[in-house]
């Protein structure tokens, strides 16, 4: 709800800087609102929208490619998971104990993140899965292969465990800086100066009111996708759980 607030302040921000604009334009004397006034704000107002685009636009991308790859590792140790759980399973029948302890500790994550509640930073730390692939790692360094087919299958398991700690540690490592706050200040900073601009350029009238609060509406929104795809565990796109739902069915 903190995101939805602040996205709203934003789109309301830019919406009064617009009306700013519109009566500041009227307490003006004409000097300061003739043709060569007005080209100089038309080119100043063209400079920002040039860069508030290209600058919005490429936030929105970046936002987006960071989900997909948050989406894409979330796949990636659901894969692992099902290939460590086959690779125990053809060690033999003695890691039975050991795969009903990983299937317990996989559900517990599916509950903690699709659960219902959003999962706390807490729960998404770097620290927090520590114990566990501590004890994942302690356990295929202790597997005792007897057969040829057994030292397969042991190599297979180190191999596939080392990959499901290390994107589980990227998974947490990415979340912790995901938005840069300092070039959103910069962003919505530019959105206002843009808005007063078009005021200064326009005519106070129901039209003009209403173009400004579809362009707040447009900026705010905007501000929002790039926070809410910035919390690809807890925000409203939150990452479909098919591919980790399929895994845990697999596991026997």
């Amino acid at each position: 709800m903190g995101t939805v607030w602040l996205c709203i302040g934003v789109a309301l921000g830019a919406f009064a800087s617009g009306v700013a604009g519109l009566y500041v334009q009227k307490l003006l004397p004409e000097p300061h609102t003739s043709d060569r006034s007005r080209d100089m704000i038309g080119a100043i107002v063209g400079l920002i929208s040039l860069l508030l685009a290209l600058v919005l636009g490429t936030l929105v991308g970046s936002a987006y490619s960071f989900y997909s790859t948050q989406k894409s590792e979330m796949e990636t140790f659901a894969a692992r998971a099902i290939q460590l759980n086959l690779a125990l399973t053809e060690f033999g029948p003695e890691t039975a104990p050991a795969r009903a302890r990983m299937k317990e500790t996989l559900q517990g994550v599916h509950l903690m993140v699709w659960g219902g509640a959003a999962p706390t930073l807490r729960a998404l730390s770097v620290g927090e899965p520590l114990p566990h692939l501590r004890e994942l790692d302690e356990y295929v360094a202790s597997l005792d292969p007897k057969t040829t087919a057994q030292r397969q299958f042991a190599a297979a398991a180190v191999g596939d465990a080392a990959a499901i700690e290390q994107t589980r540690l990227l998974v947490s490592l990415q979340l912790a800086s995901s938005v840069s706050w300092p070039l959103v200040v910069i962003v919505v900073s530019w959105a206002l100066i843009l808005f007063c601009g078009y005021g200064l350029l326009s005519r106070l009238n129901a039209t003009t009111l209403t173009a400004l609060g579809f362009g707040g509406f447009a900026v705010g929104s905007a501000i929002f996708l790039i926070l809410e795809l910035n919390q690809p565990f807890s925000g409203v796109f939150r990452i479909p759980s098919g591919a980790y739902d399929q895994m845990l069915e697999s596991l026997t």
